[in-house]
């Protein structure tokens, strides 16, 4: 996962420019991106600090609320595929690939065992 550049270092860069050098020649003296000292100047402008915006979060699930509840009753009822589960939620409106019906039924602790049955 990125990891964000220090805040010293970016406090520093805005220090540089707001002291009058360029933008590009701050980058070139930190070993940044022009780019990057540029974004961490409009950070500072729109809210008076460099912080970085927080990294990453809560994806909710793909499957959920009557789709889940198909889903769940076709494993009930038997003789599906993951691959039939994806193609029956594309029918009802919900495109997913096999790798997303994979890791509902893991979330969802069923299994599928070669001799045909789900637990």
């Amino acid at each position: 996962m990125t990891k964000p550049y220090a805040m010293e270092l970016r406090e520093r860069a805005v220090r540089f420019v707001n002291a009058g050098e360029s933008r590009h020649a701050v980058a070139g003296r930190l070993g940044v991106s022009a780019s990057c000292v540029i974004k961490w100047l409009d950070r500072y402008r729109k809210t008076g600090s460099v912080k970085p915006a927080k990294i990453g979060g809560h994806v909710p699930p793909k499957i959920s609320g009557e789709h889940r509840d198909w889903v769940l009753a076709q494993i009930a009822a038997g003789d599906v595929t993951l691959q039939g589960l994806a193609d029956g939620l594309a029918e009802r409106g919900l495109k997913v690939d096999y790798r997303t019906m994979w890791n509902f039924v893991h979330r969802e602790g069923k299994s599928f065992k070669k001799n045909g049955s789900w637990g």
